[in-house]
């Protein structure tokens, strides 16, 4: 576990020549984004979870995100995004990679749109993501992660095609999407009188901590924000203790496909750095014990990925009073059954 002492802040970031300002994302940005998606997004419910919280000592709250459109909160970002366009942008098309959320999310709302999505993919995704993008109409490339760069794939077709990329994380539309499911959270926890004292976020490029951070600090200012990430991917973790950014070692492997980024972005970075308190770390093995406590417990089924909130607290990652108010994101859900189904057996009584 990476935690920075719960009453401060991480480090101020070193800045970088070129590197986006903080406040190139702002509150009004994420209302605008909520009230964008508003007639296509849904509004994921933050469920309590009595039977955790008994065994916890500590109230939880469930922000499921699972339940999304396309099963995660990747939509709300790229609707954010396409809807931004000009129709002639989006008549030329789009270009994202992604290892599957964001390309759902991005197929999703390109056809929503009736815009030519290409999306580039790993090859070694889970095959239920790369099914689900081409479900959606989006014409999908897949690429060797260990031995090819998605960036430089996707910047060809930028110049060969004349598509928009739509990048996962490191862009303020996409940052302002992912905000409003922090918007929705506030909401939620006020309007059941239950403040936050803590959010734990589930982190990859670090856009969805980004946007709950900016809709924390406005709707719910003394809540502290955490980011989960897992075993040798836990680059926003230690970026926070340094206050700058790092990248993970090269050739390192995770089940959690949904949050393998090779560092924090500049955009995302320059946001979090001065409102997330902290990052937790959790291994594979804790991700699937979660996954199973999920399905059998909670009757939610989640991706490695969207499990590692729940396995940072079934792991104790974090000291947490008695008598506090705890969200997690549960940030995905498209799993393939053999991966569900290896967490369960490996998993009987979690």
């Amino acid at each position: 576990m990476t935690s920075l002492p719960p009453s401060t802040h991480a480090a101020t970031p070193q800045a970088t020549p070129g590197s986006p300002p903080p406040d190139s994302v702002t509150f009004a940005d994420l209302e605008a984004a909520r009230q964008r998606i508003a007639e296509k997004a849904v509004v994921t419910p933050l469920l309590p979870a009595p039977e955790l919280s008994e065994r916890l000592g500590y109230r939880v709250l469930l922000k499921c995100e699972n339940l999304q459109r396309t099963g995660s909160f990747k939509f709300r970002g790229a609707y954010n995004f396409l809807a931004g366009m000009t129709p002639e942008q989006r008549a030329r098309g789009v270009v994202a990679y992604s290892s599957g959320n964001h390309a759902q999310g991005v197929a999703a709302a390109a056809a929503i749109f009736s815009a030519p999505a290409t999306i580039v993919m790993p090859a070694d995704a889970p095959a239920i993501k790369i099914a689900k993008t081409r479900g959606y109409g989006a014409e999908v490339l897949l690429y060797d992660r260990y031995r090819e760069e998605r960036e430089a794939i996707g910047e060809k077709l930028v110049a060969e095609r004349g598509l928009t990329l739509v990048r996962p994380y490191d862009d303020p539309r996409i940052v302002a999407g992912q905000g409003t499911c922090g918007l929705e959270m506030a909401a939620q926890a006020e309007a059941t009188r239950q403040p936050l004292d803590r959010v734990l976020v589930c982190c990859g490029g670090g856009g969805l901590t980004a946007g709950i951070a900016l809709a924390l600090e406005a709707r719910s200012p003394q809540t502290r924000l955490y980011t989960c990430e897992p075993t040798g991917f836990d680059d926003t973790a230690r970026s926070l203790s340094a206050g700058r950014r790092l990248s993970n070692a090269p050739g390192g492997r995770s089940i959690c496909d949904a949050l393998l980024a090779a560092q924090p972005g500049e955009l995302t970075f320059a946001i979090n750095a001065a409102r997330v308190s902290g990052g937790l770390t959790v291994t594979d093995s804790e991700a699937e014990a979660a996954m199973s406590y999920a399905f059998r417990r909670l009757k939610l089924v989640l991706e490695p990925g969207g499990a590692v909130c729940l396995a940072a607290l079934l792991a104790n990652k974090l000291e947490i009073g008695a008598g506090e108010t705890v969200a997690i994101t549960l940030s995905g859900g498209n799993v393939d059954p053999a991966r569900l189904a290896s967490a369960l057996e490996n998993n009987p009584d979690p």
